[in-house]
């Protein structure tokens, strides 16, 4: 075998005659019970908040926290596997945090929550589970 590769002298059938194709099949496989649960909805409209520039501040993404817009803890308990949207301004503003959670701009509202899904969704209250 090792004579007629090097009389060919082709890559591909190099590659062929010392590693033969076999087929197999690959799945990706996800346990589902380790994704991190989605948030629930606490409110249906954003927060409007002044913030001071330079403060750290941490935004909810859970949707437990009793001090909406701002986390509590309540993901250590209610929604593990989310933690916290963490950032500073950098100058003092007065902006409108997302209340429903869903945004693609966190801390930010983007207006998601004018979309069906969260119009239909079910409000969640403080005293939930």
């Amino acid at each position: 075998m090792n004579t007629l590769v090097s009389k060919l002298e082709h890559k591909w059938i190099i590659f062929t005659f010392r590693q033969p194709w076999i087929p197999t099949t690959a799945a990706c496989k996800v346990n589902l019970s380790t994704l991190p649960p989605d948030p629930v909805i606490p409110s249906k409209k954003p927060f409007k908040v002044d913030l001071v520039g330079g403060k750290r501040y941490s935004w909810c993404t859970c949707g437990h926290s009793k001090k909406q817009p701002f986390c509590d803890g309540a993901h250590k308990t209610k929604a593990q596997g989310l933690s916290p949207h963490r950032f500073v301004p950098e100058k003092d503003a007065t902006v409108w945090l997302c209340g429903c959670k869903y945004t693609n701009n966190p801390p930010y509202c983007d207006g998601t929550h004018k979309q069906d899904f969260i119009k239909s969704a079910p409000l969640h209250e403080p005293g939930d589970s």
